[in-house]
Order: structure tokens, then C-alpha cells, then sequence
């Protein structure tokens, strides 16, 4: 998997620059936009060849679980930071709640200041296709058109409603084809 992993994610990147020199824009609309599809086309195509895997649709994309792990990918920077500088864009959603229900449990959990809280929102309808002890392996890579993919890791995170940053229990650098190892 350390190899067929980073392989996809710079398969979609190489489509994704393809899909924006082949429409001419002066924005990164094109290049963003195939990015986020063809992560998920790679990532399943690559994948669903080994043993154990099987292909499930969360929000109209194919993300594939080996072994009871979920491997979903999201491209947190266009520049090379490190992973720890991770955040999402919204604290509510699929991805927020892939993360909080198939993430690790918190390490720090909320103060309880036996004050009546809102409930929380249902969670999105897609993530009852997976089943509750599966877990989820965040493949986090930077990554822009002009540099392509920078800094690529692998690993478990939890997500912190206040501030939407992801923090990491695990992760590790994965080798970037036809460069070093990232991170």
C-alpha cells in the first residue's frame, strides 16, 4: 500500500493539470475540481486490487475499505507545510463526520460544565454504510498545479470542532514517486 497510495495521488494530480491545460482558464478551477474527482478514482483504482477491499459510495464518490479501514484522502495545503497544520473547511459535513465517528477517540474531551448543549446533528446518511467499528486512515497530501504533490502522509487524526484543525495521533510521510520521501 506504500507504494500504490502515493502512485494514485500523483495519478490524480497529473489529471488534474491535464483537465486544466486542456481548457485553457486563467483560474484553478479546472485543476481543483478534477483534483478532488479523480483523488477518489485513483485511490479506488488502485486500491480495490488488494485482498479485502471492497468499494463503498460516500457522497456520490468511491472510497475503498481494506481490512475494516476506511483510506480517504484530502488535500490540505497547495503549499508545503506540515501535516500538522491540517484543518478542515467545515466543522459539519461528511468529511467532519467521517472523522469524528471513524477517527480516534479524542485525547482531550470537552469540559463538562453540566450546561445544556445543543445536539448533536444527525450524521451524514452515507456513513451508515459503514460499518461502526471501521476505522479511517487520512491520506493528507499539499499539493498545487504548479508544484504538483510536495509533502504526501499517511495516518489517524481527530477533528476539533472549535477551530476545525485536525489533530494527529499518528501519521507518517509517504514516498513521493519519482521523488524523496515526503514530510
Amino acid at each position: 500500500m506504500t507504494a500504490i497510495v502515493p502512485a494514485c495521488i500523483l495519478r490524480a494530480h497529473e489529471r488534474a493539470r491535464g483537465g486544466h491545460e486542456g481548457v485553457h482558464t486563467q483560474t484553478h478551477e479546472a485543476y481543483g475540481h478534477g483534483l478532488y474527482a479523480a483523488q477518489y478514482e485513483e485511490l479506488a483504482t488502485g486500491l480495490l486490487v488488494l485482498p479485502y477491499s471492497e468499494p463503498v459510495r460516500l457522497q456520490a464518490r468511491t472510497v475503498v475499505v481494506i481490512a475494516g479501514h476506511v483510506i480517504y484522502p484530502i488535500r490540505y495545503a497547495k503549499k508545503d507545510v506540515p501535516v500538522t497544520t491540517a484543518r478542515l473547511r467545515r466543522a459539519s459535513g461528511l468529511r467532519a463526520d467521517l472523522i469524528r465517528r471513524h477517527g480516534p477517540e479524542p485525547r482531550q474531551f470537552a469540559l463538562d460544565l453540566d450546561i445544556e448543549l445543543p445536539e448533536e446533528d444527525e450524521p451524514h446518511a452515507d456513513l451508515l454504510r459503514l460499518s461502526p467499528g471501521t476505522r479511517l486512515v487520512i491520506v493528507a497530501y499539499a499539493c498545487s498545479l504548479a508544484s504538483g504533490v510536495v509533502r504526501l502522509e499517511w495516518g489517524s487524526a481527530e477533528l476539533r470542532r472549535e477551530d476545525r484543525s485536525l489533530l494527529w495521533h499518528h501519521h507518517e510521510p509517504l514516498p513521493i514517486p519519482g521523488g524523496s520521501p515526503a514530510g
